[in-house]
């Protein structure tokens, strides 16, 4: 197998614990856009788009109003921006451990999300991860969101790394394993820590299943040596 050069991981619920607080703020956002007028189908498009861009979130759960979808992101961000500095995210346990041994091995880090810029760079402040990673990306960083491939190539472009297949992608959605996989990363783990259970990473394309990121070292160990 081509050595890992580059770890492109899932922000919320893969390296991050959101407890909950994302679908809450979606929740509030489209209650009130909505005038209490909850669309019946919102649980279903929600979970359907975890892991992906949220503005593309709204405008699927909103049947493609895009005033309805720009008002509800915005309520949105606000909302989780609150939640955030209240100390409502933490990390998984262990995975700052996980950042410092990869870069302490020389692999690159690219931590990727939904989120946009302002959320992300508030999440990386609350949990003070900047000195243990190489790159932060959201979508509009690159064009599209999850489950196309930009995030993770544009991640490569900028890291330089020398081939998709010496990237190992990690993240705890279905649209994570899909972007992976179209990237042609050479590892497309899900994780059990977040949005999605097993028996939704398991109808996506993969190569492997971990319990949580803290399994990524072992498994490139493994790989190596196998």
């Amino acid at each position: 197998m081509t050595p890992i050069a580059l770890a492109v991981l899932d922000l919320a619920g893969t390296t991050a614990q959101e407890n909950g607080i994302v679908e809450k703020a979606v929740r509030t956002a489209v209650h009130t856009v909505t005038d209490g007028n909850t669309p019946p189908h919102l649980a279903e498009r929600f979970h359907a788009m975890r892991g992906g861009s949220k503005i593309d979130m709204f405008r699927h759960i909103l049947d493609r109003d895009e005033h309805l979808a720009h008002r509800a992101h915005d309520l949105f961000e606000q909302d989780l921006l609150e939640r955030i500095r209240a100390g409502q995210v933490q990390p998984i346990p262990g995975a700052a451990d996980t950042l410092a041994h990869l870069r302490d091995r020389g692999i690159r880090t690219a931590l990727t999300t939904g989120f946009s810029p302002t959320v992300r760079d508030e999440l990386l402040d609350v949990l003070d991860w900047r000195p243990l990673i190489d790159l932060a990306l959201s979508p509009q960083d690159a064009g599209r969101g999850r489950p196309h491939p930009d995030l993770i190539w544009t991640a490569a472009l900028r890291l330089h790394a020398d081939s998709c297949t010496s990237i190992a992608v990690v993240g705890d959605t279905s649209n994570d394993l899909h972007a992976g996989t179209r990237a042609g990363a050479g590892i497309v783990a899900g994780v059990l820590t977040g949005a999605h259970k097993r028996e939704q990473l398991e109808l996506a394309p993969r190569t492997h299943i971990l319990n949580t990121v803290n399994d990524l070292l072992p498994l490139i160990d493994e790989l190596v040596t196998s």
